[in-house]
């Protein structure tokens, strides 16, 4: 214990040992002790003088700490010591007072010891481990040694870490942690983590990383939060940044939704403080990052939605418009409000409704270009505007025609400052920036929009009392023969090469002042200094446009002629190589890396992006175009008639296509009313069946009816003749009813033959076609089963018959005794009973005939229905065989037409082909479909016919 007291300041005799070997003794008690005291005593040691003698005890006391961590378990309080131990050797402390020799020396060792550390991966796999310990002395130091691990070593960690079987897993329970500190430090540590491993950052994201980082944000209180705000940012600017999978899966899980309440201000926005301005900047870089150009242009349109439809792009324009707010603020808000509207159209067109609040109100965009071109606004302002009415022009033809209707003569108001009125008022401005500015703004509004610039020759301009006005195009030339500044004239020149690119009717109105072309050639063949080059270049670059769009429609200025001037007053080598000075320069790569406008300064302020793909576009086709010959120009004009007049033929072929196309689908809808009409027709058909069935239900009632009442009449005839018998009369009415019912008798066998007939003829047409195949059997069973209840009818009938020959032969015999009876009196009465009786079931018999009078001819309606049923099906089917002929005819003419359009399209890749021979650069047009190869055989049909 006298070695230990010696080591924590008490006064011990003799000499003092050193620095070195009192760590060499630690380490050995260390290793040695068999005592948990003695070894937590002098873990504790070596704890207190890590940091004095960081390289002794990382070198001397490295593996023991370790083995200690992996011995020791049980107790809390060694693995403390342990652990803060390595955190003091491994971490790099920057202290203001250390030179940079000595900070560099630092961190050197402090990657040193890194490596040692993780040379073994158990090691961080031990540390992962220890982390799932609740203690606050063992979590803590903990988690600060893995971050200064990540920080010294960042990928070799984060490799370990993601094989490790739920290594992040047991990280993303720091955030759940009820002690701030270790919550806290636990952002650090993900921070780390999470950088530049887009593995695990999926990971953290799909570990609920974004909820519950956006509730501790919450907790906070938003921007007005401290230090763990930022902390939070920080970390989802990690998991979202270039990372697309993360971002969708933010959008999916309406996180953008839970960003708007992070940019509600109040009136009142002075005294921010820093930290809330570092909060708020974070927020809209947030915001920016799911809507960068650098996305998909999927992914970020469908961010783009999500925000305006959840008040986030309204509430950023409400920060645009508010007053107080911080000047680095406002600009960061005018980036972000620029990469949401970029775009997307409806975004755009909300922002051009914003007003800001003054008296009048004015538009925003107004408001923004007034700062624009106003020289004493900051830098970076000017540059946020400007990327904002970029944006705001992107692909937004819309927005493009009012912001050049305000610069026509109908459209100007005079009292009311219009956005064309400050881009003019820009352009020729004695300040260069706001030339500049204003010329790239104004080129914007003109890009891929064919109509505008034509419309922009329109406007005119006073430059001065008693002169006639000038166009918007001499003025900018008469800018540019006076010898501005060069970021002016470079402003200047992308307008031009802009305006007239692509527009034949600009090119003439360029070339219609007599002055423009000798100031090019002037500028491009002299020798200037390296400031002058790329103005130089511009002027190649205007004058190549001037050649290649050229319609020849000046007689002076010709692509002949000019090219002729250039080869005697430049030089064709001399003209492309000033050319090249534009992609050459340093200042052209950089800016045609972003849309965004970011230059370190003013004068660097140069290029600007959609310029640069104008020129990549432009520079080899003006090339070639300078060195063609006049015969080369010639042939190619030819070739390309040739081309436009086999374009002629295709494109009316192809109209002759649309035409069969149109045919065919009336055709088709013809077929889908006959199909409808059909299954009509199936429905009646099945209607009437079903009629057919409660007829036969009626018809089997009234046969059980008649047959019980023919029973009971049998029965009471036979009592009568056998007790008192019948008279002649009676008999012979007997006999008429017998014969009544031969003629029904046969009157039913006359309908079952024609029932037969019916059923043969269904079965033939059944036999010969198929649309109405299935409802022609069950027309067929249904008949079947009539007849066959018909010829049981008929057998009932027959038996009737036999019951009444019967009953006749029996009624003779008892009118031969009824002779020889001598009862007068009492055979009177009952003969005046039996005839009421008789006469009651002759009135029975008649009704029960008139049933079945009624019932046949119920029956011969259904009869006549069910044969029209079956002519308007054979109908059905005839048309159904013609429509299917002509649709056949069709395939097949369609079928001629390909070979004739495979022969055309031989033809014209021929003549392609020698274009390629002639030099010329041909653009491959799209196949021809099917369609078009029909047409062409068709029409050579006709011809034929």
């Amino acid at each position: 214990m006298n070695f230990f007291r010696g080591v924590m300041g008490g006064q011990a005799a003799g000499p003092q040992p050193s620095g070195a070997e009192t760590i060499q003794k630690l380490c050995d008690r260390v290793a040695s002790s068999t005592l948990l005291e003695d070894r937590r005593d002098a873990v504790r040691a070596l704890k207190s003088l890590s940091k004095k003698y960081r390289m002794e005890v990382g070198t001397q006391a490295m593996d023991h700490l370790i083995n200690i961590l992996q011995t020791d378990r049980s107790d809390s309080e060694i693995l403390g010591y342990a652990l803060d131990t390595l955190y003091n050797i491994i971490c790099n402390d920057e202290e203001e007072e250390q030179d940079e020799a000595a900070q560099k020396q630092a961190d050197d060792l402090g990657a040193q010891f890194t490596d040692q550390f993780i040379q073994d991966p158990e090691h961080v796999t031990l540390l992962l481990t220890l982390l799932e310990e609740f203690d606050f002395h063992v979590r803590w130091p903990g988690v600060k040694l893995l971050t200064a691990l990540l920080k010294n070593q960042g990928p070799q960690v984060q490799g370990v870490i993601l094989v490790s079987p739920m290594g992040v897993s047991r990280l993303m329970d720091l955030l759940a942690d009820s002690r701030e500190v270790i919550r806290n430090d636990g952002l650090l540590l993900l921070q780390q983590l999470t950088k530049s491993n887009a593995a695990i950052q999926k990971i953290v994201a799909f570990e609920n990383a974004f909820e519950r980082l956006l509730d501790i944000i919450t907790e906070e209180g938003s921007s007005d939060g401290g230090i763990v705000v930022e902390d939070c940012l920080l970390l989802l600017l990690n998991l979202l940044k270039n990372n697309s999978s993360n971002q969708n899966f933010f959008k999916e899980g309406s996180y953008i939704q839970r960003m708007k309440p992070w940019f509600e201000v109040g009136d009142d926005n002075s005294g921010w403080s820093a930290q809330k301005v570092t909060n708020l900047h974070l927020m809209l870089q947030l915001v920016r990052v799911m809507v960068s150009p650098v996305n998909s242009p999927g992914a970020t349109a469908s961010c783009q939605k999500s925000m305006y439809q959840c008040g986030l792009l309204q509430q950023l324009c409400t920060i645009l418009m508010a007053t107080g707010v911080p000047a680095d603020i406002l600009t960061e808000t005018i980036n972000t409000v620029s990469e949401v509207i970029r775009g997307s159209q409806v975004n755009q067109d909300y922002f051009a409704s914003v007003n800001a609040p003054s008296n009048p109100p004015r538009p925003a965009i107004v408001v923004l270009l007034m700062s624009m071109v106003n020289e004493r606004q900051p830098f970076v302002l000017r540059c946020a505007v400007l990327y904002c009415f970029q944006c705001f022009l992107y692909k937004n033809q819309k927005g493009q025609g009012e912001i050049v209707a305000t610069l026509l003569p109908s459209t100007i108001d005079a009292n009311s400052i219009s956005a064309g009125q400050l881009l003019c008022g820009g352009l020729f401005s004695a300040d260069s920036l706001s030339n500049w500015c204003a010329a790239v703004a104004l080129a914007h509004a003109l890009q891929d929009n064919l109509t505008q610039k034509e419309q922009l020759l329109r406007v005119q301009l006073a430059t001065s009392l008693g002169k006639p006005p000038v166009s918007l195009l001499q003025q900018c030339t008469n800018i540019l023969s006076q010898g501005s500044k060069v970021q002016t004239r470079v402003g200047l020149l992308m307008l031009l090469c802009t305006w007239i690119s692509n527009c034949p009717i600009a090119v003439t109105h360029f070339l219609h002042n007599q002055e423009n072309v000798p100031f090019l050639t002037a500028q491009i063949s002299e020798n200037l200094g390296e400031d002058e080059r790329l103005v130089q270049g511009l002027c190649a670059l205007l004058l190549g446009i001037c050649i290649y769009y050229n319609d020849n429609s000046l007689e002076n200025y010709t692509k002949e002629k000019l090219k002729q001037l250039i080869e005697k007053r430049i030089g064709k080598e001399n003209f492309v190589e000033k050319l090249g000075f534009i992609t050459k320069h340093e200042l052209y790569s950089r800016a045609a890396q972003k849309p965004q406008p970011v230059f370190p300064s003013p004068e660097q302020m140069l290029f600007d992006h959609e310029f640069t793909k104008l020129v990549k576009e432009l520079e080899g086709v003006i090339t070639k175009a300078v060195h063609k010959s006049s015969e080369e120009e010639k042939k190619e004009e030819e070739v390309k008639k040739t081309l436009e007049q086999h374009d002629n033929i295709v494109t009316q072929y192809k109209e002759l296509i649309r035409e069969q196309d149109a045919q065919i689908q009336e055709l088709k809808e013809q077929v889908a009313s006959m199909t409808t009409q059909n299954e009509q027709m199936q429905n009646t058909v099945t209607q009437q069946l079903s009629q057919i069935q409660q007829h036969k239900d009626q018809y089997n009632i009234l046969k059980l009816k008649l047959g019980k009442d023919n029973q009971s009449q049998s029965n009471s005839q036979g009592e009568s003749s056998q007790v008192n018998g019948l008279q002649t009369e009676e008999l012979t009415q007997l006999r008429e009813e017998v014969e009544e019912l031969r003629k029904q008798h046969s009157l039913l066998q006359t309908q079952l033959s024609d029932k037969d007939a019916l059923i043969n003829t269904l079965q033939s047409e059944k036999a010969e076609g198929s649309a109405a195949g299935s409802d022609n059997t069950e027309l067929l069973k249904e008949l079947e089963a009539l007849r066959s209840q018909v010829q049981s009818q008929s057998a009932e009938i027959t038996q009737m018959k036999t019951e009444r020959q019967e009953l006749l032969r029996r009624a003779e015999a008892g009118s031969s005794d009824a002779v020889s009876s001598s009862d007068g009196s009492s055979d009177a009465a009952k003969i005046t009973e039996v005839e009421s009786r008789l006469a009651a079931q002759t009135t029975e018999t008649e009704k029960l005939k008139e049933e079945a009078k009624s019932l046949s001819q119920s029956r011969a309606e259904l009869e006549q229905q069910l044969a029209s049923a079956n002519s308007t099906v054979a109908i059905l089917q005839t048309e159904k065989t013609k429509l299917q002929t002509e649709v056949q005819e069709s395939k097949k003419e369609q079928d001629d037409l390909l070979m004739l359009l495979a022969d055309q399209d031989q033809k014209i890749h021929s003549l392609k082909q020698r274009l390629k021979d002639l030099g010329e650069t041909v653009d491959d047009e799209d196949d021809l479909d099917a369609r078009d190869q029909t047409d062409d055989d068709y029409e050579e049909d006709e011809d034929e016919d």
